[in-house]
């Protein structure tokens, strides 16, 4: 008895330590505001351009969601070294940086690396990325979830259980090596096959692996249409977009649209999500068009 009541009192103590523990845990979110005073989306873009040129960033594509909307896409040998170290790491080769115009300002933003590295499963926790992104853009708060992320949710996360998570990729082509993945995906792309167009690709170093960027323009898929309906917060998620394949060997994959969006709202409400229901499988057709080559 006494051995029974002298466990319970150590249970007992162990509650505070853990609640507390759990109270200070660090959360993370998708996007970060940065610090930057811009009169128009165009000045916005050439401060961003170059303060990221500076900071020793390649800017490697630019998309056009409307002439008030508009995303950077950059990359560095250091984030890319870090994207070969996992399986289908390439997904975090590359960071957004989005310049929009809202109601007589302009916020620019970027994907928090933090998120991005947990969300992806890559082998590091992206600190030093934001360090470096930081330094160049500036933080002036995280955003994008009321309530942030814990690591160990992010790392496992799909939007409801059952749901899709990182590793339910989706398979849009096969080929027969890389190279011939790589030619596919670029002649796709160039006809503009599912209504797409090519905004970046990064070629991982040391790995048969691109990340190429894409701009979906037709269809209940189409980036203007999802993106009417979802980003409806006053500071904008605009650097959601685009969306991406992957060329991993001879296979060209993509990550299950359901997840992709998700991640990018993870404060998304059912109701919301039901309003773009065909647009998960939308987008898998249209990638697929492009990933075929055909």
């Amino acid at each position: 008895m006494l051995k029974r009541l002298w466990s319970l009192l150590f249970a007992l103590c162990l509650v505070p330590v853990v609640a507390l523990s759990t109270a200070h845990a660090e959360v993370y979110f998708p996007y970060v505001l940065a610090d930057i005073a811009a009169p128009t989306v165009d000045d916005g873009l050439t401060q961003v351009k170059d303060r990221l040129s500076g900071a020793g960033f390649d800017v490697v594509g630019q998309y056009a969601l409307n002439g008030d909307a508009q995303v950077l896409i950059a990359t560095s040998g250091a984030q890319q070294a870090l994207a070969a170290k996992s399986e289908h790491g390439g997904f975090g080769a590359a960071t957004r940086i989005s310049v929009t115009a809202v109601e007589g300002t302009v916020q620019v933003a970027y994907t928090d690396p933090r998120w991005m590295a947990h969300a992806y499963r890559l082998e590091d926790d992206g600190s030093a990325l934001l360090g470096r992104l930081t330094a160049a853009l500036g933080n002036k708060q995280s955003f994008g979830s009321a309530a942030g992320m814990e690591k160990e949710r992010l790392r496992l996360y799909q939007y409801m259980i059952f749901m899709p998570d990182f590793e339910d990729v989706e398979k849009l082509a096969s080929h027969s090596n890389y190279q011939a993945a790589v030619a596919a995906v670029e002649a796709g792309l160039q006809k503009g096959a599912g209504g797409t167009a090519k905004v970046y690709r990064i070629d991982i170093p040391g790995k048969e692996e691109s990340l190429f960027g894409v701009a979906l323009n037709e269809g209940a898929g189409a980036d203007k249409a999802v993106m009417g309906i979802i980003d409806t917060a006053p500071l904008k998620h605009t650097a959601h977009l685009p969306y991406e394949m992957l060329v991993s060997g001879g296979k060209v994959v993509m990550l299950h649209g359901k997840f992709r969006m998700a991640q990018s709202f993870p404060d998304l409400s059912m109701g919301t999500f039901m309003e773009i229901s065909a647009a998960p499988d939308a987008i898998v057709e249209a990638l697929s068009q492009a990933a075929s080559g055909k």
